[in-house]
């Protein structure tokens, strides 16, 4: 059976703390690595989705409603369910989080403030696909998981 968890993949967090949360393969370690011998994925996720606008609204009630919460993460495969949905290549999951990042708590904060502006962009204005239609991949990472 082939891969099919690879950079781009949506895929929702199964348990702890961001358990039901959408996420963001960024790197996927097959093999595991020294500190984690385990087949595990470094994901970026949507901690808070943004919050439904309607026209009525004023800039800065919009502008408060469409912030989102990133998180970064390692998790292992056997803890994420991977769905339909593949973000758009122009995207470019590998370079939202890396290894050297997630090794200090600075570089950690750092990836969570460009995950969050890159989503906020994507969610704002997101991608057309081949029709011309907004992506729906990035529509479905918008929302919130309901259960």
């Amino acid at each position: 059976m082939g891969k099919f968890i690879k950079a781009g993949r949506v895929v929702v967090i199964l348990s702890g703390r961001y358990a039901g949360k959408k996420a963001i393969v960024a790197k996927v370690f097959d093999d595991g690595s020294k500190s984690r011998p385990f087949g595990h994925c470094l994901v970026a996720g949507v901690d808070r989705a943004p919050l439904k606008v309607t026209r009525k609204m004023s800039k800065k009630k919009i502008s408060k409603r469409t912030r989102v919460k990133p998180f970064v993460k390692y998790v292992n495969y056997n803890h994420i369910m991977p769905t339909r949905y593949q973000v758009p290549t122009e995207i470019q999951p590998a370079t939202m989080v890396t290894d050297q990042q997630m090794d200090t708590s600075d570089g950690r904060i750092e990836a969570k403030k460009f995950v969050k502006s890159l989503l906020q962009e994507k969610f704002a204005a997101p991608p057309a696909d081949k029709t011309g239609k907004p992506s729906k991949d990035v529509l479905y990472l918008r929302k919130k998981l309901r259960f």
